[in-house]
Order: structure tokens, then sequence, then C-alpha cells
């Protein structure tokens, strides 16, 4: 199971990166009327919101960037930001290499008990693998986003 939820991991990272291809740094900043987010902001969103629940709940220190909760947590959106954010040269580098941390860190950790469990909804997330799986729901709709605003914004 360790393998096939790696496996998945990798399935929807690629698609996330494909789905961005020939995006310009321009593209990548436009908000389609009626949201509150762009590409970028969904890019590195995908990437902290992985390592929060990869990293931080299993105790691990995230790699995060600095500004990267300021602009990219839950809540947050571009029209409040105060600085420049990354670019999507940065943010791909950092999403590539963000999944083999993963897997190199918890090949055998799944079962790990959380160090910080949280619970969404009717879900309480009580170990690194569902963490793990949850993030692979969180990453499609992400994805999903960022096809719907390619279209909008062409």
């Amino acid at each position: 199971m360790n393998e096939a939820i790696f496996n998945q991991l990798d399935f929807a990272r690629g698609a996330t990166l494909k789905s961005i291809e020939n995006v310009t740094e321009q593209e990548a900043d436009i908000i389609p009327e009626g949201f509150a987010n762009s590409i970028r902001w969904n890019l590195g969103h995908i990437y902290t919101v992985h390592e929060q629940f990869a990293f931080a709940t299993a105790g691990e220190l995230p790699r995060l960037p600095e500004g990267f909760e300021a602009w990219f947590a839950t809540g947050t959106k571009p029209a409040d930001w105060t600085s420049k954010p990354p670019a999507l040269s940065e943010l791909v580098e950092l999403l590539q290499e963000q999944t083999t941390r993963i897997r190199e860190t918890f090949s055998n950790r799944l079962d790990q008990a959380s160090a910080h469990p949280l619970t969404i909804g009717p879900l309480t997330f009580q170990t690194v693998g569902e963490f793990l799986v949850f993030s692979l729901y969180h990453e499609g709709m992400h994805t999903q986003t960022i096809k719907a605003y390619r279209k909008l914004i062409k």
C-alpha cells in the first residue's frame, strides 16, 4: 500500500505540473473574475499544504521558504500580498523535488502517528499516511482549479 500512495502522489504531481505547461509569469497572476486566487497562488498553496500535511504533522521540519505561509497558507490571497511572490520556475522546482523528498522521508512511516492530528469535517487524520492520502484529493482539487483558470484567461 505504501508504494501505491507514493505512486499516486507522483501521478498527481505530474498532472499538476502538466497543467501549467506554457503558462507565462503574467498569466500565473491573473485572477479570473469572481475568484480570489491565481494560478501562482494555487501552485504555492499545493506546495505549502504538502509541507504542512506531510512534514509538520509528522514532527518533521517543513521546507517552507520565507514568505510562503503569508503568500500561500489557507485563507491567503494575492490581493493581500505585500511582497513579491516566487517566480514560476522556483515553484516548479520546489514542486518537482517535494514528492521525492516525501517518498524518501516517509517510505516506511505512513502508519506513524501524527504529532498534530487534525479534523476536517467528519474526517480525523491521525497518521502520516492519512494526511498524504487527503493531500492527493487536495492537490487534485487545486489542479482542476488551475485548469479552469487557464480556460478562463485564454
